[in-house]
C-alpha cells in the first residue's frame, strides 16, 4: 500500500470500544482541522457537562477543534440565536441537541446552506440536518422504561409521564413507545393524564410532582424521560414518604442519582452514555467530513456496528444502560 492510500485509510479508520470498561484506541488522522461546536439544551446541566468530555475526547482523536454552548435556560429561541451566531462565524461543523425541531428548522437550513453541516443528537426528526445520531431507539428505549415501570408497579394501577417538554422530539417518541407497550402488555395498568412537561429541571419537575399528586392521588407510578426528572420527583416522594407507594423510574446520571437509587426513591433508571455521544457526534462528523459512505452495518466509534437510515439520515445503534442497586457502581467509575 502506497503512502497516499495508507493516509487516506487511516483519516477514515473508525474504532468501536464497548461502553463499559474500554476506552477509545488513539486515531491518527492527517485530516484538516475543523471546527465544530455543539450547542446543546441548556449550559450547565450535568448531562451536557458530561457529553462535552466526550466531544472534547473526540475532537483530540479525530482532529476536530471542538466547543459547546447553550442557553441559560431551555429556551428554543435562544438555541436559533446561538446558531446564527455560529453561521455568522463560518465553523465547519454545529452540533445540535435539540429543545424543538420545529423551532430551529429554518436556521438549521440558514447553516446548511452556508455550508456547514448539521450533527444532531436526540434530533432524528430535525429537518435539514446532515446527519442525527442516536445510541438506542426510540421504541427500544420507551419499552425499556415501561417493562421496569410495570414490574415496580405490580403490572396495576395509574401512572404518570414527565418529558422535557411537550415539543421535546426524543422524549415525546419515548412517551409514545411506552405508552404503546403499556397499552399492548400492561391493561391493568392506565395513563392517569396526559404528559407532563418539566423534567429538564429538578425545581420544575418537584413542582409538577407535587401538582399530580394534588391532582391525581391514585397514582403509584410515574416516569421521567428527563434526566433532572426522577430527582425533583424524588425529592417530593422522598419528603412525603411515598417511595414505597409510588415507583419512580427514568432517565437519570448515575453520579447524580446514587442516594435515590440506593434507598429506592429512584426503583431504576436508564440512559445511554453522554460522553459517548458527544464522540460518537465527533466521530460521524469526522467520517462526513471525510466524504466517507454510510451505511448499514459499519462501525462508528462508540457506536459499534450500526444501522443507517439514508433517508432520514438517522445512524442508530441500541446502547441502554439500566441503572440500578448492582450496576449503579460501575456505570460511576465509568465517568456517569
Amino acid at each position: 500500500m502506497n503512502r497516499r492510500n495508507l493516509v487516506k485509510l487511516m483519516s477514515i479508520t473508525t474504532v468501536f470500544s464497548m461502553a463499559v470498561g474500554l476506552s477509545w484506541p488513539a486515531i491518527a488522522t492527517a485530516a484538516e482541522a475543523k471546527t465544530m461546536v455543539t450547542v446543546v439544551k441548556e449550559a450547565g446541566v450535568p448531562w451536557f457537562n458530561i457529553l462535552n468530555q466526550g466531544l472534547e475526547e473526540g475532537g483530540k482523536q479525530f482532529n476536530l477543534d471542538t466547543s459547546m454552548v447553550g442557553p441559560t435556560r431551555a429556551d428554543p429561541a435562544q438555541q436559533v440565536k446561538l446558531i446564527e451566531d455560529l453561521i455568522a462565524k463560518k465553523v465547519d461543523v454545529i452540533g445540535l441537541v435539540p429543545l424543538d425541531t420545529k423551532v430551529t428548522a429554518q436556521v438549521v437550513k440558514r447553516a446548511r446552506e452556508a455550508g456547514i453541516m448539521v450533527i444532531t443528537q436526540e434530533g432524528p426528526n430535525q429537518p435539514g440536518k446532515t446527519w442525527d445520531v442516536e445510541l438506542m431507539s426510540a421504541q427500544g428505549y420507551g419499552e425499556a422504561q415501561m417493562k421496569s415501570l410495570a414490574r415496580e408497579m405490580g403490572e396495576k394501577g395509574d401512572y404518570v409521564i414527565l418529558v422535557g417538554t411537550l415539543t421535546t422530539t426524543g422524549h415525546n417518541q419515548w412517551a409514545d413507545a411506552a405508552i404503546a407497550y403499556q397499552k399492548a402488555h400492561y391493561p391493568n395498568m392506565k395513563l392517569a393524564a396526559d404528559r407532563f412537561p418539566g423534567a429538564d429541571f429538578i425545581d420544575e419537575s418537584e413542582r409538577v410532582t407535587q401538582d399530580i399528586l394534588k391532582a391525581y392521588p391514585n397514582v403509584t407510578g410515574i416516569m421521567s424521560m428527563g434526566s433532572n426528572g426522577p430527582i425533583g420527583a424524588g425529592n417530593v416522594l422522598k419528603k412525603r414518604h411515598l417511595e414505597k407507594k409510588i415507583a419512580l423510574v427514568g432517565t437519570t446520571i448515575p453520579s447524580q442519582a446514587r442516594a435515590y437509587i440506593m434507598s429506592g426513591v429512584i426503583r431504576e433508571g436508564f440512559l445511554w452514555s453522554p460522553k459517548e455521544a458527544g464522540l460518537a457526534m465527533t466521530a460521524v462528523a469526522r467520517l462526513a467530513l471525510d466524504n466517507t459512505k454510510f451505511e448499514t452495518g459499519m462501525t462508528i466509534p462508540g457506536l459499534g456496528k450500526a444501522t443507517v437510515d439514508n433517508t432520514n439520515n438517522v445512524i442508530m445503534v441500541d446502547r441502554i444502560l439500566a441503572i440500578n442497586k448492582s450496576t449503579i457502581a460501575e456505570l460511576i467509575k465509568l465517568g456517569l
